[in-house]
């Protein structure tokens, strides 16, 4: 399978952390390859290492060994400045709880990170109409956060993570801060979202149901990754 089929690889990867003379491995050789159009439900129980996995999949953390490898290429000698660079071109990410920048509108939110991106503000107003419209929002794009819903919030940032067109969506549950009934709506849209786009998703959730829905799932215990 070519790189490009495969914009996001683990290999081996292990994070350790330090706690006075005990040592915890929280990851314990994880290796994972997503495919492009790929939609890969992460599932373990709190604590398990799920965030964690997340954070260094997508260049927040560096793990304690093995290698990232992102369109083909490893990133683990890459400094601070080449990483944020890579993250904002090839990685969404989608959080538990919206983080919204509360003194601009959906539509702002939506156009920031294309504009910190390199495009104009009236091409990313463009894309961040039509992405707001994917999600059922675009009358509500004036509005600011505190004037939307949990559920619309959490669209707004499904829309907000893809504005750059990345190559891979980590998403650390998603619809875990909402009701049964918003949480279909809004991970119906993030599924078809995904899917229109052609990128690879790997989304942690704690719902069966959720994951069993996405194409595939990996279960985190231990440490250790198993299909």
């Amino acid at each position: 399978m070519s790189d490009q089929n495969r914009p996001l690889t683990l290999n081996g990867i292990s994070r350790t952390f330090e706690q006075g003379d005990r040592r915890l491995e929280v990851l314990r050789g994880v290796s994972l390859e997503l495919r492009a159009g790929e939609i890969v439900a992460l599932v373990g129980q709190s604590g398990s290492g799920k965030s964690t996995l997340l954070h260094i999949a997508g260049l927040l953390e560096r793990p304690t060994g093995g290698e990232i490898t992102i369109d083909g290429r490893a990133v683990n000698a890459l400094g601070d400045s080449q990483r944020t660079a890579l993250r904002r071109k090839f990685l969404g990410f989608v959080y538990q709880y919206h983080h919204l920048l509360p003194e601009f509108s959906a539509l702002e939110n939506v156009m920031l990170p294309q504009m910190l991106n390199g495009l104009s503000r009236s091409q990313a107003r463009v894309r961040a109409v039509d992405l707001l419209a994917m999600v059922q929002l675009k009358e509500r794009a004036d509005h600011r956060p505190g004037r939307l819903s949990g559920g619309e919030q959490q669209r707004v940032a499904i829309a907000r993570a893809v504005a750059n067109a990345p190559r891979v969506l980590l998403a650390d549950e998603p619809t875990g801060n909402l009701d049964t009934e918003t949480a279909e709506i809004v991970f119906r849209q993030l599924l078809t979202l995904v899917r229109e786009t052609g990128m690879a998703a790997l989304i942690a959730t704690h719902n069966p149901e959720l994951a069993a829905r996405m194409d595939r799932t990996v279960h985190l215990k231990d440490g250790v990754l198993s299909s």
